[in-house]
């Protein structure tokens, strides 16, 4: 499937005028190197196109990671990158007319000013509930402070203090990942 939005309406804290941002791209596993991606892809990019965008942006990074569209694929599409947020995240963009989006400034700041493990997340995704309630269990059981933080707003998701995709974890003030959390991940992370 694929999801996307104008990106003035996209819940990232990303700027920039008349792009379409895709918030998610996923083939399921037994379906992948079948061209299902491709037309996705190529689906959303005429739509742009038809609908007079700027270009196409996505958030992804360096090195493969759960939860963001592979570089690697997108750049085989005309996908460059045009901003970045410390070693790893990246935008990348298509654009039609020469125009580059780019993270909004708050979001390259990383940290906040809590020790507390912090998680802000969206409800866009439909396996967020069930993660924040193995990570509300899990933290009650083992004596965790957590903060969760529903970002329930346009402007709150524009205005995060990190690169965000629906979910965003800090723990010691620090930026740690958009990966969605279980129990393992989370011990993992804690170094439990």
């Amino acid at each position: 499937f694929i999801e996307y939005t104008p990106l003035e309406k996209a819940w990232v804290p990303v700027v920039g005028d008349n792009y379409t941002y895709i918030h998610c791209l996923w083939v399921s596993g037994k379906f992948k190197k079948s061209g299902h991606g491709k037309a996705l892809l190529e689906y959303c990019i005429e739509d742009a196109r038809k609908q007079g965008k700027s270009g196409v942006c996505i958030i992804s990074s360096k090195k493969k990671k759960p939860f963001l569209s592979d570089r690697k694929f997108m750049e085989k599409f005309g996908f460059e990158t045009v901003d970045s947020i410390g070693d790893d995240y990246l935008l990348l963009a298509l654009s039609f007319d020469g125009t580059k989006p780019r993270f909004a400034d708050n979001a390259k700041l990383q940290r906040i000013d809590d020790d507390t493990l912090t998680i802000y997340y969206g409800m866009q995704c439909p396996y967020i509930p069930n993660c924040i309630e193995q990570i509300e269990k899990y933290c009650e059981t083992n004596d965790i402070s957590l903060n969760l933080i529903p970002v329930d707003t346009l402007e709150k998701a524009k205005s995060l203090p990190c690169v965000f995709n629906n979910w965003a974890v800090f723990y010691n003030g620090k930026f740690e990942t958009v990966h969605l959390l279980n129990e393992g991940y989370l011990k993992k992370m804690l170094k439990l």
